[in-house]
């Protein structure tokens, strides 16, 4: 605001915040009276406590409700989201909520997703200075870098890009191996299992790439083993 704003101008924004904010509320109020008529002992339940099976680790992409489209209910997914769905070791962030829902949360499947369209792996692709963003998207480079061969050997642009997206999510998943929180688990309790999954905008549906848990375990042990029961 300059203080020169037409003043209609100016109320219909305002209105249309207030609006905006209070949707948010009257969707809550109706969305915990319809959780109470279909499972009364539902908020009993979630306030007991947290036990989820996975842990999701996606884009911030607004479009990509990780509850939703998994059909899972709340409790039942420990989630964290960044830009890009990166796992870089040295952001205490996603470093935090590895270890907690390995640890603590005793999580039996992490799950790595990205989504093809993905706004960050495109900035990667393109030559600019991005001010803030340039470090984060360094990560994505890098993976580019990794990758040159295969993707330069890609004419195709868009086909190019989702392959992209498709290996940063493969090494994301291997960055997640790399932790000891993970290998440490996984030598005494066999679990968790980390996935690699990308969404799709065009049909909905979840891409699985199926990635060797076990074998990508083995080689990145070689060199990035804290596993000190082995």
């Amino acid at each position: 605001m300059t203080g020169h704003e037409d003043p209609r101008t100016t109320q219909e924004v305002k209105k249309y915040l207030q609006q905006s904010h209070d949707r948010i509320f009257e969707n809550n109020k109706k969305w915990a009276e319809e959780m109470q008529k279909k499972k009364p002992e539902f908020f009993k339940d979630l306030s007991a406590g947290q036990a989820p099976d996975y842990l999701w680790i996606g884009c911030s992409d607004s479009r990509i409700p990780a509850e939703a489209l998994t059909g899972v209910d709340p409790g039942e997914m420990f989630i964290h989201r960044n830009i890009a769905n990166l796992v870089n070791n040295i952001d205490l962030n996603v470093m935090s909520v590895v270890n907690y829902a390995v640890r603590h949360l005793k999580v039996k499947h992490i799950v790595v997703c990205g989504h093809y369209g993905c706004g960050g792996v495109k900035a990667a692709m393109t030559p600019q200075d991005l001010g803030l963003l340039n470090p984060w998207l360094r990560n994505i480079r890098d993976v580019y870098r990794l990758h040159q061969s295969e993707l330069d050997a890609i004419t195709d642009a868009d086909a190019k890009y989702d392959k992209l997206v498709e290996l940063n999510v493969v090494e994301q998943c291997r960055n997640v191996i790399k932790t000891a929180a993970v290998q440490l688990s996984y030598a005494q309790n066999e679990f968790p299992i980390v996935h690699g999954w990308v969404f799709g905008f065009k049909d909905g549906l979840l891409k699985d790439l199926k990635f060797d848990h076990e074998g990508e375990l083995k080689e990145i042990q070689k060199i990035y083993n804290l596993n000190d029961l082995s």
